[in-house]
């Protein structure tokens, strides 16, 4: 089946399966390997990716459901080299340990702050919920979340 999709801003046409997961074809056809596939039911928001600026698990979304639509990986946030401010602010707060969860972790938190640019720490773990860490306690990723908020409310043409 033919899909037509625009990834990371790059116009994309690939024949792919009807049941192709799109982690699965973002990683083996694209070779975006940012989108990590823990589990493969949800559970563990480690795919987690931007779908037209929804944050979904890109494991139990078809790439055929995707056609037409806007994709963006944690490898598409960064502009002319300059990391996005979610990226920096887990970058600064050390809103990581291991690595494996923290793309999906990105993702979410910025389609969160998409939603809700000035959110409380309470909001912050609320939308964080289905996005698990087996390292950290969350502190430092909640940290990185409220602190992407700061960046982007006093430089807002930096989120774009």
């Amino acid at each position: 089946m033919k899909v037509q999709l625009t990834v990371n801003g790059e116009e994309r046409s690939d024949d792919v399966e009807p049941r192709l997961l799109l982690a699965h074809y973002l990683r083996e056809m694209l070779g975006l390997r940012a989108a990590n596939v823990g589990c493969d039911t949800t559970s563990c928001g480690a795919c987690t990716v931007l779908l037209n600026g929804e944050s979904v698990k890109s494991c139990t979304v078809l790439t055929v459901q995707a056609d037409g639509q806007d994709v963006t990986t944690a490898e598409g946030l960064a502009r002319d080299g300059d990391l996005h401010p979610v990226q920096a602010a887990f970058r600064q707060e050390h809103g990581l340990q291991c690595g494996f969860c923290t793309p999906g972790m990105v993702m979410a938190a910025t389609g969160l702050l998409a939603e809700n640019p000035h959110p409380t720490e309470t909001e912050v773990r609320e939308g964080l919920e289905g996005n698990f860490c087996r390292c950290t306690g969350y502190h430092n990723i909640v940290r990185a979340v409220l602190a992407a908020a700061d960046m982007m409310s006093s430089s807002p043409e930096v989120a774009k």
